[in-house]
């Protein structure tokens, strides 16, 4: 499955991963999935790793996901988004969607290293909306 994801509930933290080529259709039911996870709901922090992700998405399909991410907001809301992306086409795509979706969050930042997105991650999590 390329699109995979753990809610940890103690830490309010969605872990998402995305494996190979990814599609937009398999991004899309990723976050139909995710409305319908009674786990998913009140504010939950997003470590997003697309650090094995092969495929880049077109200028739309982020738009695309960007519409996603705002629709689903009536269930899941999200606070702070880290997410990991290693190819430099992969990760200028990423900075995008950080543009575009970052009002959906309270903090957003795309970084190179899982290290340092986990690190940042951590730093905002006592930041709520």
């Amino acid at each position: 499955m390329p699109v995979t994801y753990f809610i940890d509930t103690k830490e309010r933290l969605i872990r998402t991963r995305c494996l190979g080529d990814v599609t937009l259709v398999e991004v899309l039911e990723h976050f139909r999935t995710l409305e319908g996870d009674p786990k998913a709901s009140g504010y939950l922090d997003v470590f997003l790793d697309l650090s094995e992700t092969t495929s880049v998405p077109l200028t739309r399909e982020i738009s695309a996901v960007t519409r996603e991410v705002g629709r689903v907001r009536k269930k899941v809301r999200f606070n702070v988004c880290a997410v990991v992306a290693t190819r430099n086409a992969l990760f200028g795509m990423l900075r995008m969607f950080e543009v575009l979706a970052g009002p959906f969050f309270s903090a957003f930042r795309v970084f190179r290293d899982p290290h340092k997105a986990a690190a940042w991650l951590m730093s905002h999590k006592s930041r709520p909306r």
